[in-house]
């Protein structure tokens, strides 16, 4: 986009810089401080360099010029500014506040030179991380430094490991390529990361129901374990985890869904009535559940934090998880078709099904129709539930559950008929 003084430019930097301030003096009025900047300052701010940055947009003198001016000030300011103490005797060394008015002063510039996403997401950022303050002081102190660590790895084998893979077969055993596969183990590390983070730092002590619902995206499996023992613990809470575990049954459902997507949109889009029928049929067999149980409590202390899904130990075992099923299930469709795949299903289907159906997506059996991948992903998820039906059943009891064990029978035997007589 040209650097051009527009009156939708004009407006749009305005518009930012006055939301800017207005969330400056918000948060230092309830802190009780004063702090240079605001609701006047950021607009003058951002005007002043958008018009300098008009003035020259090849050399950028005085834009530049104007920033070293308002840098010298800040310096003077912050240099006053640490001299001061705070309640507790600590010196005032924050720098958020210097920050914001260069952010302002940019805008300017940026609201002209680039595309507006750009202003209005930094500046939205920006505003996020002022008033999130608290918060994130108290994320951080109670992150463990593991999970830095882990996190770190996270983004060393995204960023570092997978652009240096190769895109292309390394076997004739199998279609799927080292890229591929690493991927499938990203897609999914990554959505269980995310509901074992909130689980772990943000969910505490909520509803159990809402953290089955975490724990289905993180694994079905696991939450229904972890549901029955503490029915096992707790019988007064068997109705409630009973309706928890079918309630992770059909984020399952859901899950499965957005993995498929990423890597293969027409098998999602085929997938999609059944997944999302399932996932229905299950949230209104859950509300019978909880509705028939007597006794039942609305809350519960949280359920055990999973394990993190991204420790190396855990993504190796899914990578050496992914490599199998991919020459198993290039074999088996090369040998025994569409028939020989649904059985390959059935059996998976009592493991982690994630490999299996990662593998369907991207093309590790290319020889099947669309319609038999989907009905060989429907198989995997149902035998996976007959398999939480039986750890149910053995974990909590026969009797407490016999309403959960139930449902994943039902929802068992839904999935396969879909599978044998829709596709």
């Amino acid at each position: 986009m040209d650097g051009v003084l527009s009156v939708e430019n004009l407006a749009l930097l305005l518009g930012l810089a006055f939301f800017l301030g207005l969330a400056f003096e918000d948060f230092y009025a309830h802190a009780g401080e004063t702090r240079p900047g605001g609701i006047r300052t950021f607009p003058l701010l951002a005007l002043g360099g958008g018009l300098l940055y008009a003035l020259d947009e090849k050399s950028l003198l005085p834009f530049t010029a104007g920033l070293l001016i308002l840098g010298a000030w800040l310096f003077a300011y912050y240099r006053a500014h640490t001299i001061e103490r705070d309640a507790e005797g600590r010196p005032n060394v924050g720098v958020v506040v210097p920050v914001l008015n260069v952010h302002a002063y940019l805008l300017g510039a940026v609201a002209l030179a680039l595309p507006h996403w750009v202003a209005v997401g930094t500046t939205v950022v920006a505003v996020l991380l002022l008033t999130g303050r608290a918060r994130l002081h108290d994320l951080a102190r109670r992150l463990d430094m593991r999970e830095i660590v882990t996190l770190a790895q996270f983004l060393i084998l995204t960023g570092i490991v997978l652009p240096l893979l190769p895109n292309e077969p390394v076997t004739s055993l199998t279609t799927i390529t080292p890229r591929q596969a690493w991927l499938a183990l990203l897609a999914v590390c990554s959505i269980s990361y995310v509901s074992y983070l909130i689980q772990r730092f943000f969910a505490g002590g909520r509803s159990e129901l809402a953290m089955a619902l975490l724990g289905g995206l993180y694994s079905s499996t696991a939450t229904t374990v972890v549901l029955a023992r503490r029915a096992r613990a707790e019988p007064d809470e068997a109705t409630l985890a009973a309706t928890g575990i079918v309630l992770a049954t059909g984020v399952m459902y859901l899950r499965i869904l957005a993995v498929v997507a990423v890597f293969n949109l027409t098998l999602a889009q085929t997938l999609a009535p059944a997944l999302v029928g399932l996932s229905l049929a299950s949230a209104v067999i859950a509300l019978l559940v909880h509705r028939g149980g007597r006794g039942a409590r609305a809350t519960s202390t949280a359920t055990a934090a999973p394990r993190n899904p991204l420790e190396l130990g855990t993504a190796a075992l899914f990578a050496a998880l992914f490599i199998a099923v991919s020459l198993l299930s290039a074999w088996v469709a090369a040998r025994f078709g569409s028939v020989g795949i649904e059985i390959l299903a059935a059996i998976v289907g009592v493991s982690d099904i994630d490999p299996f159906v990662l593998n369907l997506a991207q093309g590790a059996a290319a020889s099947l129709s669309t319609t038999a991948l989907a009905a060989a992903i429907l198989i995997a998820s149902s035998s996976n539930n007959l398999l939480k039906a039986i750890y149910a059943a053995a974990f909590g009891g026969t009797r407490r559950l016999a309403a959960g064990t139930g449902a994943l029978v039902l929802l068992a035997v839904a999935g396969v008929a879909v599978a044998l007589v829709v596709f």
